[in-house]
């Protein structure tokens, strides 16, 4: 990428790294190898040695920063996946059976979009200190070859194929900028990102929501659609919150619409205003719809590391390229 500093790339105005740092939110702990910057949550700092010195040595600086207990997974992700989720998360920590990591495989073994029991996991990183006298430079996927697996596969778990999808190129940028504005992504793209930009973590409904500008458009007028999903949130803030504080004042507004929008069908014209009922004049002109309706179908659409577990805890994020690709 030219010497770009990849994880500060934005896709979807949010950084590759605080893209994956957001998936793992739920870590008890996180650390992050690679030179310290702005994220979006708190993580702990370390470098690996030598700094540049490549994924292997990066993923032992995070285990050796990580103080996890045993037993407890961790999850090592690079900072290049757009597409990383909480349902990937959740699905790599689970780590069913006698299984030593759960590797997300996409034709081949993906060693950072993975999750490791600890102790394995230091165990074949000793062993390979001892076996070359030093972890610089070495691929990473020697660390698998002393491992039982579990590959999680795109026909059981679709989602880790998605994930897996990381950025190694501009082109690579473009296209994930490009797939989050499709139709069937950009409102949980957007949403996602207006959350993370304002600091909430709150699940709502976006589908009442969307229908409820729906009615506010139809049955007052189009601005009223976000003014009104405003005043929704607001007064849910007041309240605790909550998803179900949401869903109660959005519940309320959609009937007080309904209820506006039935007026004007019930009510003849000039009724309440005193106006003449006659038939205007030749010269004339009245509006096809007086009162202000909008089409029905209108909708106000306005999107280094080493991370741990999500799940059951403790993170270690190891830095998926060395020094000089970023």
């Amino acid at each position: 990428m030219g010497g770009a500093d990849k994880p500060a790339v934005t896709v979807g105005g949010r950084t590759l790294l605080d893209r994956v740092l957001a998936a793992c939110a739920d870590a008890a702990a996180t650390v992050v190898v690679g030179p310290r910057r702005a994220t979006c949550r708190p993580v702990d700092w370390v470098r690996e040695d030598p700094p540049g010195g490549g994924p292997l040595a990066a993923l032992d600086a995070g285990l050796r920063a990580l103080h996890a207990k045993p037993g407890v997974p961790v999850l090592v992700v690079s900072a290049d996946l757009p597409f990383l989720t909480r349902e990937t998360v959740d699905t790599l920590v689970a780590l069913d059976g006698g299984a030593e990591a759960a590797v997300a495989h996409d034709g081949r073994d993906q060693p950072l979009l993975a999750a490791y029991r600890l102790e394995p996991l230091r165990r074949e990183l000793a062993l390979l200190r001892t076996e070359y006298g030093h972890l610089s430079g070495l691929p990473l996927r020697l660390v698998l070859e002393g491992l039982r697996l579990h590959r999680v596969r795109a026909s059981s778990a679709p989602w880790v194929a998605t994930a897996a999808l990381d950025c190694d190129t501009w082109d690579d940028i473009a296209t994930a900028r490009a797939r989050i504005r499709e139709h069937d992504t950009v409102l949980d793209e957007w949403m996602g990102a207006v959350k993370a930009e304002l600091g909430i973590d709150i699940d709502v409904d976006t589908t009442a929501l969307l229908d409820l500008a729906r009615d506010a458009a139809h049955g007052v007028a189009r601005p009223a659609a976000p003014l009104t999903t405003f005043l929704v949130g607001y007064a849910a803030a007041r309240a605790d919150g909550s998803p179900e504080d949401v869903a109660r004042a959005a519940a309320r507004a959609a009937q007080l619409a309904r209820r506006w929008a039935d007026e004007a069908v019930d009510t003849p014209t000039g009724a309440s205003t005193g106006a003449p009922t006659s038939a205007p004049t030749s010269g004339d002109q009245t509006d096809a719809d007086a009162t202000g309706h909008q089409a029905a179908s209108d909708r106000m659409a306005t999107d280094d590391t080493a991370t741990g577990n999500a799940a059951t805890g403790d993170t270690a994020t190891g830095n998926a390229e060395n020094a000089d690709e970023r």
